[in-house]
C-alpha cells in the first residue's frame, strides 16, 4: 500500500498547489487544477516517467469518475424548478443555440476543411459542441453566481446543450438495443418515484452522524451509473437528471449540498480535473498544432455566432450577454467523453483524439479565463451576508443561508 499512499499524496499535493494558483491568480479552482495536470504531467513525465501520475490507475479512475458524477449531481440539483420554469424559453434558445450550430459547423469544417471522413467529422462535431457543466457549476460556485436567477438560467442552458450532445452520440453512433430499453425504462420509473421517495426517507431517517442521506444518494447515482455504462450510455448523464428531479426537496437542503461539496471539491474532483490536464500532451500540440487550433478557433467562433445573439434577444446586456456566451464555450466532460467513446470504437484514430481531446481541455481554460477577466458581470454578483456589529450585545439577525 505504500504506492497508493504515495501516489495519493501526490495527488492532492498537486490539488493544494492548484488551490493556492486559483487564490492568487484569482481563477476557477477547477481550470487551475487542468493546468497544474497538464504540467505536472509535461515535467514529471519528462524528469522521472509519463506513468508516475498514475493516471491509468483503477482507483484514480474510480476517484475522478465519481466525482465526474457527483458534481454533475450537484449542478442539477441547482437547478431551481422555479426559475426553470419561468426562464424556460430562454434556457431552451441558449442551449439549442449553443448545441446546433457548433455541431454543424465543427461536423462541416473537419470534413471539408480537414478532409476527415463522414464519420469522424459527426463525431468532432458532437465533441465540440459541448458545453461543460462541470466548469460552469464550478465558476458558479466561485462567484456565487448559483444561488442568483441569472446562474441558475446558464446551469439550465448547459443542461439542454449536453442533452443535445447525447441524443446525437446516441442516435449517430450508439446501437439502440434491448440494453437502451432496459435502462430508459429503469430510468424513467426512478425518476418519477425519487421525488416522492427522498424527501420521505430522508424526514424519518435523516439527520443522524451516518450521513444516511448522503449514502443514499450515492447509491442512486452509481446504481444508474453503471446501469447506464452497461446500456452503452454514460454515466454522467443520470447523475445529472438525478440532480434535476431532487432539486426541488434536496437541492434546497443546504447543509446537505455543502457536505457533499465539501466532499466532492474538497477529494473527488482533484482528480478529476487534474487527469483530465494530464492528457493534453504538450510536445505533441508543438508538433502538430494545426487541427487543435483549427477546431479551437471553429468552435468558440460558432458559440459566439450561435449563442451571442439569442442572449441579446432575451436582453441581456453585452457584457452579461458575452459572459454567457464565453461560458457555453467551455467544455470537458462530454467531449471527453465523446472523443473517448470514438477511439475506443475505431471511429477516429490516435492522432484525431489527441486534437479533439486538446481542443476540449482547451475550451475549457481559453473562454472562462477571457470571461472572467474581461466581462464578469459584476452587477449580479450575489450581495455579501452582513457581519454583526462589534460591542454588541445583541444577537446578530438571522439570514438565509445560501449556498456557496
Amino acid at each position: 500500500m505504500t504506492s497508493v499512499w504515495a501516489l495519493a499524496a501526490l495527488w492532492l499535493g498537486l490539488a493544494l498547489i492548484a488551490s493556492l494558483l486559483s487564490i492568487w491568480l484569482k481563477i476557477s479552482t477547477a481550470l487551475s487544477e487542468i493546468i497544474v495536470g497538464t504540467i505536472a504531467q509535461l515535467i514529471i513525465g519528462a524528469a522521472v516517467g509519463a506513468a508516475i501520475l498514475g493516471t491509468d490507475e483503477s482507483w484514480v479512475k474510480f476517484l475522478s469518475g465519481i466525482g465526474a458524477i457527483v458534481l454533475t449531481f450537484l449542478a442539477g440539483a441547482e437547478l431551481d424548478p422555479a426559475v426553470f420554469k419561468l426562464k424556460w424559453k430562454e434556457a431552451g434558445a441558449v442551449g439549442l443555440a449553443s448545441f446546433g450550430l457548433p455541431f454543424l459547423g465543427c461536423a462541416a469544417a473537419a470534413h471539408y476543411l480537414l478532409g476527415w471522413e463522414i464519420m469522424p467529422s459527426l463525431l468532432a462535431g458532437v465533441a465540440m459542441s459541448t458545453t461543460s457543466v462541470a466548469v460552469v457549476y464550478a465558476v458558479m460556485i466561485e462567484f456565487g453566481f448559483n444561488t442568483t436567477e441569472y446562474g441558475k438560467t446558464v446551469l439550465a442552458a448547459c443542461f439542454v446543450t449536453d442533452l443535445g450532445t447525447v441524443v446525437a452520440l446516441g442516435l449517430i453512433f450508439a446501437p439502440f438495443t434491448m440494453k437502451t430499453l432496459v435502462f430508459l425504462g429503469v430510468g424513467a420509473v426512478v425518476f418519477v418515484i425519487l421525488p416522492w421517495v427522498t424527501p420521505r426517507f430522508f424526514k424519518w431517517y435523516g439527520n443522524r452522524p451516518s450521513e444516511l442521506e448522503t449514502k443514499f444518494l450515492l447509491l442512486c447515482l452509481l446504481g444508474l451509473g453503471a446501469l447506464a455504462s452497461w446500456a452503452d450510455s454514460e454515466a454522467v448523464l443520470p447523475a445529472y437528471l438525478i440532480g434535476m428531479v431532487l432539486a426541488g426537496t434536496v437541492g434546497k437542503d443546504h447543509a446537505l449540498i455543502r457536505r457533499l461539496r465539501t466532499l466532492t471539491f474538497g477529494l473527488l474532483t482533484p482528480f478529476y480535473f487534474i487527469r483530465a490536464g494530464s492528457f493534453v500532451s504538450i510536445p505533441a500540440l508543438i508538433a502538430a498544432p494545426a487541427a487543435f487550433l483549427f477546431f479551437l478557433v471553429v468552435k468558440i467562433a460558432t458559440k459566439v455566432v450561435g449563442v451571442y445573439p439569442v442572449t441579446r434577444l432575451f436582453g441581456s446586456p453585452k457584457t452579461e450577454a458575452m459572459y454567457t456566451t464565453l461560458l457555453m464555450s467551455t467544455g470537458l466532460t462530454f467531449g471527453t467523453i465523446s472523443s473517448l467513446y470514438g477511439l475506443s470504437h475505431g471511429i477516429i484514430d490516435q492522432s484525431q483524439y489527441s486534437a479533439l481531446v486538446a481542443t476540449v481541455i482547451a475550451s475549457a481554460v481559453i473562454p472562462t479565463v477571457i470571461a472572467n477577466a474581461f466581462y464578469l458581470p459584476r452587477h449580479l454578483l450575489p450581495e455579501p451576508e452582513p457581519e454583526p456589529q462589534r460591542g454588541s450585545d445583541r444577537p446578530p439577525e438571522p439570514v438565509a443561508i445560501q449556498a456557496e
